[in-house]
């Protein structure tokens, strides 16, 4: 426990170690702007200086560009300090936020490891052939709910077969009786078919007179 505080707390001052640092160079690098805005001001007041004084004290004149000079130097120093300080403040910056990636990956390489540290390869085989397992067995299920039942009579086949050919030879036999037992009137010629046919034309003829006879006989005695 205690090492793992002391990590953590190592971590904790490294962070706030790195935006200290940070703070304080912005804040240096804020000064030397203002001390370059100073010099600045002071280069101007020398050059006007020496305007002033070109043609009629040539001696101030060369005093005050002496002077100018001197700011334009320091102004120079100031300008490479300020590049140091930046350069400084970016590496960091980059460092401070690579640290951060790399606890943040290895927060995620733990959080793996943890998840995995349950789960082997042979592990997972037995849940998958457990899986398949099920689903045979559900399938099974499946298919003996969706066949019909008998109701818990069991049927003999081959019984079932012999009673169909009884039945199919008992047919059989009753056409072959049937054959035997035809007609001997009974006309085989188209000229016995034709003369029936004659014989009903005839007797519709008959009918239809009768009935006109009868429709006559009412209309005369109305």
């Amino acid at each position: 426990m205690s090492g793992w505080m002391s990590w953590f707390a190592g971590k904790k001052d490294t962070r706030e170690g790195a935006r200290d640092a940070i703070v304080g160079l912005r804040q240096q690098l804020l000064m030397l702007e203002k001390k370059e805005e100073h010099l600045n001001k002071k280069i101007e007041e020398e050059m006007k200086k020496a305007k002033a004084n070109a043609t009629s004290n040539k001696r101030l004149a060369m005093a005050a560009l002496r002077q100018k000079k001197a700011h334009e130097n320091e102004l120079d120093r100031i300008a490479g300090t300020r590049l140091t300080l930046e350069t400084q403040v970016n590496a960091i910056e980059s460092a401070n936020l690579n640290a951060e990636t790399m606890v943040a990956m290895k927060k995620g390489a733990d959080a793996l490891k943890g998840i995995h540290s349950n789960l082997t390869a042979e592990g997972v085989d037995a849940t998958m052939d457990k899986i398949r397992e099920q689903m045979d067995l559900t399938n099974e299920i499946s298919d003996a709910i969706s066949n019909p039942v008998g109701m818990g009579i069991v049927l003999d086949e081959d019984d079932l077969k012999e009673e169909l050919e009884a039945l199919e030879q008992e047919q059989l036999d009753d056409r072959l009786a049937g054959a035997d037992r035809v007609p001997s009137h009974i006309p085989t010629s188209p000229v016995g078919q034709t003369a029936g046919r004659v014989n009903n034309t005839a007797q519709a003829e008959e009918d239809d007179e009768e009935a006109q006879l009868r429709q006559l006989q009412a209309e005369l005695a109305m």
